[in-house]
């Protein structure tokens, strides 16, 4: 931690107003029949969120690795979803996320 106070310019834009702004793919406009019911399962489903996946969907690579982990670990497996769920609210807390 004492490496990032010594930044303080790294610090100044990290406190920044100013947000990346990254467009969403139009789930429309995508050809892949995968990357397409993705798409559709996030809206259905709600996770991961719709947003998150029209960002991913820029690279098609990188959303169906994403897609194939998730799908995994969270849809598939030995664990109940109730414990599954406990866990993502556990590394949310740990990292201060508040998705």
């Amino acid at each position: 931690m004492d490496s990032l106070v010594a930044d303080e310019p790294l610090l100044a834009r990290l406190r920044s107003p100013f947000v990346a702004r990254i467009s969403y793919v139009d789930a429309a406009a995508l050809a892949d029949p995968e990357l397409r019911r993705y798409m559709d399962d996030a809206r259905r489903i709600g996770t991961p969120r719709p947003e998150t996946q029209a960002i991913r969907s820029h690279v098609p690579a990188v959303a169906k690795a994403f897609m194939r982990a998730w799908e995994r670990t969270f849809r598939e497996g030995v664990l109940e979803h109730p414990l599954k769920e406990l866990c993502r609210v556990y590394v949310s807390k740990t990292i201060d996320c508040h998705y």
